[in-house]
């Protein structure tokens, strides 16, 4: 594990989770729910859901109010540029995206508006690696 993934998981409280479903058996749902169950605060981003663990759905991370540390993307490579445009707006902390998820553009992007980026990584397992 790298220090920027430490860093991530030990500095952020607040994850916006892009793509988050409803459905149990869906990665996005097992992460963020091991994640929530580990303290973090999970907010879900899909303008298909209208409420996961409780908690109440936005269609888009600029509809999200308050705080956001780290935007979790679990959604297809392509389709993250606009996330990470909407992150560096909303001046989320940090970028993660999923495993099999990987955008260097994006990446770079991030990077360079301040961001810390992991990609390609799933942020329950370096979790768990973490806490081992």
């Amino acid at each position: 594990m790298s220090s920027v993934e430490e860093t991530i998981l030990n500095s952020s409280k607040v994850i916006a989770v892009v793509g988050l479903s409803s459905n149990p058996e869906r990665p996005s749902n097992i992460a963020a729910g091991y994640l929530k169950d580990h303290d973090y605060t999970i907010i879900p981003v899909n303008p298909r859901e209208y409420e996961v663990f409780g908690q109440k759905a936005y269609p888009d991370l600029n509809s999200v109010p308050g705080k956001v540390d780290v935007v979790q993307i679990f959604r297809k490579s392509e389709d993250v540029p606009p996330i990470v445009d909407d992150a560096i707006q909303i001046k989320a902390k940090a970028v993660w995206m999923q495993e099999g998820v990987i955008n260097e553009e994006a990446a770079a992007r991030a990077k360079d508006a301040g961001l810390m980026v992991v990609m390609d990584k799933c942020m329950k397992k370096e979790h768990e690696k973490l806490n081992a």
